[in-house]
């Protein structure tokens, strides 16, 4: 049987991935409900607010009911505001279905609403979406972990290894690496019983200082055992997690390891050293790692693809955005109530007058995006992308883009699915929420990819005995021998590690139901908006 990655809560962890990092007062008039209420307190001119909102703004406002039907003011029964502001949300998505909804969930898909309050580098709230902000900011230790069953007969034991550590943060500082196994976390021995141990993971990672012991992987092999005493630190860290040149029989493949699309001034600098050093060593294709990705700036996944794209792409369409009807005929009204924000969080004006989204054209002729190719490299015509369940939206996007214009092949597990986009409403100036709010297409008109991507060739086992990069690494392993087939790699990855003294098959291990989901940010946010 194969095995199942367990998703560990490790790094401290933020609600905010979008906030601006200081707190700007912008004007929040309340909403005016289109029926006759009693106004009884902030929190239900909020509940009225977002359900109001969505009537207009929601990509499937079509399938609402009438306010009176739905009746935001019974979400009451939460001890806090956020909480009864998150169910009355996902009930809202439930409308949806089959789409941001599907029988089961038990938590919205795409949307989601957030206290700005809490957001990096200032808190650690354990159920937040991402641990390095879209800014590139972090206050943590900088892992993220992974548990892999270790027994086919006990479901409970596992070894814990480092998936990846953030650029910049006191784990690669001290010479972490993906691939090390943790054994002892605090002096306390870990791998026995995965359900008694989450906690303690979770709590101690969560803490200012923590004491780590293990092992070093090297080619696949357990090596030299290690500690490391770490103290959370606040950090700005690369969205890339490695670039590197691999040579394959007569070609130069070009790699690049892709956390998140941070905002330009934290990916920009990253991608232009990379691709620049692709250039200059003569590579003819590309494999773009984004098995970790969960996507981010829409500006920031354009400028990717304009650095990929071939320059016989360039001024032909690269994707589209299509709103809700009431959005594309300029009749959400309720838009005049949000100020219309430049980059720095700040409210635009024109001859004088306050700008708000109601200004803002949301046609599909004013939301598609054109190439505008980039960078030194102007003739690949072949990419692989790594992908896997954690590859959503801008990641996504990118991929649906380049298809119609390259040899696209993609290698891993089933992509997220998220072919929607939204930017925030912002309601009491204290919570954003973010509507699915807009669907992408590209130039052949091809998106609604709500299943997600599936992969070329599937590889449904994320290998932690290999750091990004290595070519024996199971998944760029298989998109070298996509690019260049029947070539070998150098060697052969191994898929045995030491377990208490006995060696362990991990792929023919019990598949284990992940305990804790990841924590990378999901989304695709668009800053760039055209007047009407």
């Amino acid at each position: 049987m194969k095995i199942k990655q367990i998703a560990i809560l490790a790094a401290i962890i933020i609600a905010s991935t979008t906030a601006c990092k200081k707190t700007k007062v912008v004007p929040d008039p309340p909403v005016t409900p289109p029926v006759t209420t009693p106004t009884t307190s902030r929190a239900d001119l909020s509940r009225d607010s977002i359900f109001l909102y969505a009537k207009e703004v929601y990509l499937w406002n079509d399938k609402l009911p009438t306010y009176e039907v739905f009746n935001p003011r019974k979400y009451t029964s939460s001890t806090t505001d956020l909480t009864n502001y998150q169910q009355e949300l996902f009930d809202i998505t439930k409308y949806s279905n089959p789409f941001e909804y599907k029988a089961g969930y038990t938590s919205s898909k795409y949307s989601y609403i957030f206290d700005r309050a809490n957001k990096n580098p200032t808190a650690f709230v354990p159920t937040a979406i991402a641990s390095v902000d879209l800014e590139g900011n972090g206050n943590d230790l900088g892992l993220k972990l992974g548990a892999y069953g270790t027994s086919s007969t006990d479901q409970n034991a596992y070894a814990l290894f480092t998936t990846a550590v953030y650029p910049g943060s006191p784990a690669a500082l001290a010479g972490m690496i993906r691939s090390d196994r943790i054994s002892k976390v605090n002096g306390r021995t870990l791998g026995a019983n995965f359900s008694t141990d989450r906690d303690f993971i979770n709590t101690a990672f969560a803490a200012n200082t923590i004491t780590i012991e293990g092992t070093k992987y090297v080619n696949g092999v357990a090596g030299a055992a290690y500690t490391v005493s770490l103290t959370k630190a606040s950090y700005k860290s690369s969205p890339v997690y490695t670039s590197k040149v691999f040579t394959v029989g007569a070609k130069k493949v070009g790699y690049l390891a892709y956390a998140r699309f941070s905002n330009m001034d934290n990916s920009k600098p990253a991608f232009d050293a990379a691709f620049n050093t692709f250039s200059t060593s003569g590579v003819t294709d590309l494999i773009i790692d984004l098995r970790y990705n969960g996507g981010g700036y829409v500006n920031t996944a354009k400028y990717l693809i304009d650095l990929i794209a071939p320059s016989t792409a360039n001024g032909s369409v690269m994707f589209a955005e299509y709103y809700n009807a009431t959005m594309q005929g300029g009749n959400a009204k309720i838009m005049s109530n949000q100020p219309l924000l430049d980059a720095n969080d700040k409210i635009r004006y024109q001859n004088g007058r306050m700008l708000t989204y109601a200004d803002v054209s949301y046609t599909v002729a004013n939301n598609t995006e054109n190439f505008e190719k980039q960078g030194p490299l102007s003739n690949i015509t072949n990419v692989v992308f790594i992908i896997s369940e954690s590859t959503a939206s801008a990641s996504e996007l990118v991929i649906n883009s380049l298809k119609p214009y390259m040899n696209v092949k993609l290698v891993g597990e089933t992509s997220y699915g998220k072919p929607v986009g939204f930017f925030p409403i912002r309601i009491e100036n204290k919570y954003d929420v973010y509507y699915s709010m807009f669907t992408t297409k590209n130039s052949l008109g091809q998106g609604d990819y709500y299943d997600g991507f599936t992969p070329d060739v599937v590889e449904d086992f994320d290998n932690p005995l290999y750091n990004f990069g290595d070519a024996k690494e199971d998944n760029i392993a298989a998109a070298l021998q996509l690019l260049a087939p029947n070539t070998p790699v150098t060697a052969t990855a191994v898929k045995t590690m030491s377990i208490g003294g006995r060696a362990v098959n991990v792929q023919s291990l019990a598949p284990m139901k992940p305990l804790v989901d990841g924590n990378e940010f999901v989304g695709m946010i668009q800053t760039k908006h055209k007047l009407k």
